[in-house]
């Protein structure tokens, strides 16, 4: 990775001063620009793009809130802080920074609030079906494999996917109502126009260059710059040089938009600021809606069951792509699979497991009792091997089944893993980008997938946008402070 250099104060001449200027207007980004407002900054918004949104218009809208928000009450759940930590420690990790994750928590409820306040409507109604985005408009699920093992041993199961009220995918939704906040804030944004480079003054971070059809405009920042330009998935020779199992999956699949380059980590990294899990990557492996076709299993290229199939998607994808190579099937039958959005078949068919063995090219005796040793405990109502819940135990390819089946899931024979980055920036509580020493670079601040995530190696649904809005205000706030000189 290349950093991109910084220019020394006494090398430019300032356009404009303003308290906090904040580059990139995902959710990240407008939630920077809105703390710093409600603050009392003078804020400037910088938006390569023709508008705000990036890859947070595009996702399913989940924000990973608990510990006892509003909707979370309104639904009947009880949560706390404490319960939520419990899970994301176990659910994030391992190497979760533990101030950071404490501080998310502890916060969480009011942070919904303020979504709330700031134009983002929530329903109060559960959606049964998991890890998706609900299809109508309910606001609450479950999204990271609360309800599923280990974690339902670990902490009481809470749902604590909270989407906004929109049918369906809710990003852009989202996205609308953060950004008519933010026109309405008194923020000034800038549209097609990119940081170029940042302004140090004897190591802190005083303003940055920015670039557009005008040419070159040098704006100082009294507070600080916030970096909210997104990840790295769509710069090639990052991904090879850091997660280059991330570079597998059919491109389509990867998360992101042009902008995702990595640009933003670069430029803090040429102003001091280390990166951190940088290896680390999300990658979801969809087996429904309907959650229902989690009573198949899955079996890997030795014939061999590997995790429960009940648990959350994103953490069956990466363990197929990462620990499986990719070469995973889900055995089936014509019972227990049916129709669903996001077109699986059933690829391959047989009379009974040596049969399919053969055709899938797999060791007939190990799967054979694979799938022996699964029927009989599943008849019983256990696992007791990989803990799968009763409602999900379901013999294969026995009567009323007239067969055994498998869906190719290989990842080389265009299955959907979709992937994102998830390692960036250091950061602390308030988002101020770290050094390798954990001191923080003076007037710098890294927000969204910019900054490494609070999942520190492994993912639950919605915590991009919990994680990016509540450290992108916290951001916000603290820029602003410093700019008043508190």
């Amino acid at each position: 990775m290349d950093p991109i250099a910084t220019v020394d104060v006494r090398e430019v001449t300032f356009d404009e001063t303003v308290d906090v200027v904040v580059v990139g207007l995902g959710v990240a980004g407008s939630s920077a620009v809105l703390g710093a407002v409600e603050a009392g900054a003078d804020v400037v918004g910088i938006e390569r793009a023709a508008g705000g949104g990036g890859t947070s218009a595009l996702s399913g809208g989940l924000i990973y809130l608990g510990g006892g928000t509003e909707l979370q009450r309104a639904c009947g759940f009880t949560d706390t802080p404490g319960n939520m930590v419990a899970f994301l420690r176990a659910a994030l990790g391992p190497g979760v920074d533990e101030n950071r994750l404490t501080a998310y928590c502890e916060g969480s409820a009011g942070h919904f609030d303020w979504l709330v306040r700031n134009g983002v409507p929530f329903k109060a109604k559960f959606c049964e079906e998991p890890n998706r985005e609900s299809a109508d408009d309910a606001g609450l699920l479950f999204s990271g494999g609360e309800d599923s093992y280990p974690f339902d041993e670990v902490a009481t199961p809470v749902p604590r996917g909270h989407k906004p009220q929109w049918t369906d995918s809710a990003g852009g939704f989202l996205m609308e109502r953060l950004g008519a906040a933010v026109d309405t804030s008194g923020a000034r944004v800038l549209t097609d126009a990119g940081a170029r480079s940042l302004v140090v003054d004897d190591g802190e971070v005083v303003g940055v260059v920015v670039t557009g059809d005008g040419g070159d405009r040098t704006v100082r920042a009294r507070g600080g710059v916030v970096l909210a330009m997104g990840g790295f998935i769509h710069n090639d020779t990052m991904v090879a040089e850091f997660c280059p199992a991330a570079h597998r999956p059919n491109p389509a699949w990867r998360i992101g938009t042009p902008n995702d380059d990595g640009r933003g980590i670069r430029l803090g990294v040429g102003a001091g600021a280390a990166i951190v899990r940088m290896e680390t990557f999300e990658c979801a492996l969809p087996l429904g809606p309907p959650h229902r076709m989690a009573r198949g299993i899955l079996v890997n290229q030795r014939g061999e069951r590997f995790i429960n199939e009940d648990t959350y998607t994103g953490r069956i994808g990466l363990c197929a792509l990462t620990e499986q190579d990719g070469q995973v099937f889900m055995i089936t039958d014509d019972v227990i699979h049916e129709r669903n959005p996001i077109g699986l078949r059933i690829g391959f068919a047989a009379e009974g497991p040596d049969e399919l063995a053969r055709d899938l090219g797999l060791p007939a005796e190990t799967f054979a009792r694979t799938v022996g040793e699964y029927n009989a405990a599943a008849a019983r109502g256990e696992d007791p091997r990989f803990h799968k819940r009763p409602p999900f135990l379901q013999p294969i390819g026995v009567p009323p089944a007239s067969g055994i089946g498998a869906v190719d899931l290989r990842v080389d024979r265009d299955a959907i893993y979709a992937t994102f980055t998830l390692g960036g920036l250091a950061t602390d509580v308030d988002a101020a980008a770290c050094r390798e020493d954990g001191t923080s670079v003076a007037g710098l601040y890294a927000v969204g997938r910019t900054a490494a995530s609070l999942a520190a190696h492994n993912y639950a649904s919605g915590i991009s946008l919990g994680d990016g809005s509540f450290f992108g205000r916290r951001a916000g706030h603290h820029a602003a402070r410093r700019a008043k000189g508190a």
